[in-house]
C-alpha cells in the first residue's frame, strides 16, 4: 500500500505550537485580543492581524517553530510499523513552499532522529490531490480540513487527524476522522484486513 504522509500536525506537533506562539505573540507583543476564529488552522484566520503583524509574527516564530516542534506522539514507532509491513511511505508536505531552507531543516532532523523513513519527498506541495493521484496513493493522512475535503472530492482516501480546536468534517468513504498514531495503525492495519478477505 502506498500512504501520503502530511508534516506539521501530522509528523511533528508544530500546527500545537504554532498556535501557543500565536497567543503569546498576540497578547505579549501586540497587546491585543483579535481572535476571530479560534478553530481555524491558519494564523491568518484566527486573528485579525494586519500583513505587518503577520509578517512580524512569521520573521520571530517561523523559524524556531520549524526547529523546535516535537515528533508527535507514536508517530515514529507506527510508521516504521507500517514501513516494516512493507508499505511505501510518502511525504507530501507544504514545507518549504516559501523557503527551502525549511526543506533543509526538516532533513536534518530526520537525520539527527534517524528518521529517514521516506521513500519519496513531495516539498513545497499545496495541490496534495494532483500528487496523490500521480503516485497512485492508496491513503492520505493529513490534518487540514481543507486538505481532507480536497482529497476527498479526488476519490482519495484520507484520514483526518484532528486536533481538538479544529473543525469537524463529518467522515464518508473518502475520509476517516481519527485523533492519534495507535487509532491510524489500527483503521490502516483493519483495511489491510478487510482487502485480503
Amino acid at each position: 500500500m502506498k500512504i501520503g504522509v502530511d508534516l506539521d500536525g501530522v509528523i511533528f506537533d508544530s500546527e500545537k505550537l504554532y498556535r501557543v506562539c500565536s497567543e503569546l505573540y498576540e497578547v505579549v507583543d501586540l497587546k491585543k485580543n483579535t481572535i476571530r476564529d479560534n478553530k481555524s488552522r491558519l494564523f491568518e484566520e484566527r486573528y485579525d492581524w494586519n500583513e505587518i503583524e503577520m509578517q512580524n509574527f512569521i520573521d520571530k516564530y517561523h523559524e524556531y517553530v520549524v526547529r523546535n516542534a516535537n515528533f508527535m506522539p507514536g508517530v515514529k514507532e507506527v510508521l516504521e510499523k507500517l514501513k516494516k509491513d512493507g508499505n511505501e511511505l510518502i511525504l507530501v508536505t507544504a514545507r518549504g513552499q516559501q523557503e527551502s531552507k525549511y526543506i533543509k531543516i526538516t532533513e536534518e532532523i530526520f537525520k539527527e532522529n534517524n528518521f529517514e523513513i521516506f521513500d519519496k519527498y513531495y516539498w513545497g506541495i499545496t495541490a496534495k490531490a494532483k500528487i496523490c493521484k500521480e503516485e497512485n496513493i492508496d491513503i492520505m493522512i493529513d490534518d487540514y480540513n481543507r486538505n481532507c475535503e480536497e482529497l476527498a472530492k479526488a476519490k482519495i482516501k484520507t484520514i483526518y487527524l484532528k486536533d481538538a480546536p479544529s473543525y469537524e468534517i463529518k467522515d464518508n468513504e473518502y475520509i476517516k476522522t481519527l485523533y492519534n498514531w495507535g487509532e491510524i495503525y489500527r483503521f490502516i492495519k483493519e483495511g489491510e484486513q478487510k482487502c485480503k478477505e
